[in-house]
C-alpha cells in the first residue's frame, strides 16, 4: 500500500508539471458535450498520470479516460479515481485554485487521497492507511517522496469557536446553498470562505473552514481524494439525503449532494 501512496504522489506532481507547462503559455479552450471546459492541460496531465497508475494492477476511473462499463466495474474491489485537472474554470481564470486529484478506493470507500496544487507546489495527502493526513509545501517539483514526508505537517481541523466558516465555490453558489447558509446563520454567526476546486475539502481538513455544503453537481473524481483526506482527520463527507458517507465506483458516477463538516 505504501508503494501505491508513493505512486499517487509521484503521479500527481508529474501531472502538475504538465499543467504548469500549459498554464504558462497561450492555450485554447474546448468544450465537452456537457459544455464543461477542456484544455490541453487536462489531456497532458491525464496522459502522464496514467503512465504511473497503469504500472499498478489497479484499474483507473479518470475524468479524461473512456469509462469502463459498469458490468465490468462492479466487480472491482479497488480502483484509482482521478481528476487530472480539477477546477478547469479556475485554471482558465488563472487564479491558481486548481488541483490534481488522485484517490485509491477500496470497496467503494476512498482510503488514500492525494491533492496537488501546482501553482503553489502544495501537496495534501493521507498516509497509506487513510488514518492521518498531511500538508507539504514543496520547494521544487523534484523532491523525493522521502523528502516530501520530512516537509509534511499533520492536518488538524478545528471546531467552530464563535464564528462558523462555511466554504463556497467561486464558480458555484445556488439557491440551495444559500438556503443552507441561511439556516446556519439563524443560529450562529457565519463567515463565507470562497475557494475553487477540491481545495474546499482541504480548507476544512486543515482547520481554515468548518463546513462545505455542496448542493450542485459533482462527479466522483471531483470528490474522492478530498473525501479520503477529510476522513483521515475526522471530517465527515456525508450524502445530504442519506447522511451516510459518500460511495464510489457507482453505476452512475454523478454524486448526490453532500456536506463536509467537522465538529457536527
Amino acid at each position: 500500500m505504501s508503494t501505491y501512496l508513493e505512486t499517487a504522489i509521484t503521479a500527481a506532481i508529474a501531472g502538475g508539471k504538465e499543467i504548469m507547462s500549459v498554464y504558462n503559455s497561450s492555450f485554447e479552450v474546448e468544450h465537452k458535450e456537457d459544455d464543461s471546459p477542456l484544455t490541453q492541460a487536462d489531456k497532458n496531465a491525464n496522459a502522464v498520470i496514467n503512465t504511473f497508475l497503469t504500472e499498478t494492477p489497479i484499474p483507473i476511473i479518470s475524468e479524461e479516460n473512456k469509462q469502463t462499463d459498469y458490468a465490468e466495474r462492479k466487480d472491482w474491489t479497488q480502483c484509482w479515481i482521478v481528476d487530472p485537472l480539477d477546477g478547469t474554470k479556475e485554471f482558465i481564470k488563472r487564479n491558481g485554485e486548481f488541483t490534481v486529484n488522485i484517490a485509491l478506493v477500496e470497496a467503494g470507500s476512498p482510503v488514500v487521497g492525494v491533492i496537488y496544487v501546482p501553482v503553489f507546489k502544495t501537496l495534501y495527502f493521507t498516509n497509506e492507511t487513510g488514518t492521518q493526513a498531511f500538508k507539504a509545501e514543496l520547494e521544487t517539483e523534484h523532491e523525493s517522496v522521502a523528502e516530501i514526508m520530512n516537509l509534511a505537517t499533520p492536518l488538524q481541523p478545528q471546531r467552530p469557536n464563535g464564528i462558523v466558516k462555511i466554504v463556497g465555490s467561486r464558480s458555484h453558489l445556488n439557491d440551495d446553498t444559500r438556503a443552507f447558509i441561511a439556516e446556519v446563520e439563524a443560529e450562529q454567526e457565519v463567515e463565507i470562505v470562497s475557494k475553487g476546486s477540491s481545495l474546499k475539502f482541504c480548507l476544512v481538513a486543515e482547520g481554515n473552514a468548518h463546513i462545505y455544503p455542496r448542493y450542485a453537481p459533482t462527479m466522483e473524481w471531483d470528490t474522492a481524494a478530498g473525501q479520503a483526506i477529510c476522513q483521515a482527520v475526522g471530517v465527515s463527507v456525508l450524502n445530504a439525503k442519506t447522511q451516510a458517507p459518500m460511495k464510489y465506483n457507482k453505476e452512475h458516477l454523478l454524486n448526490d449532494y453532500f456536506i463536509v463538516q467537522y465538529g457536527g
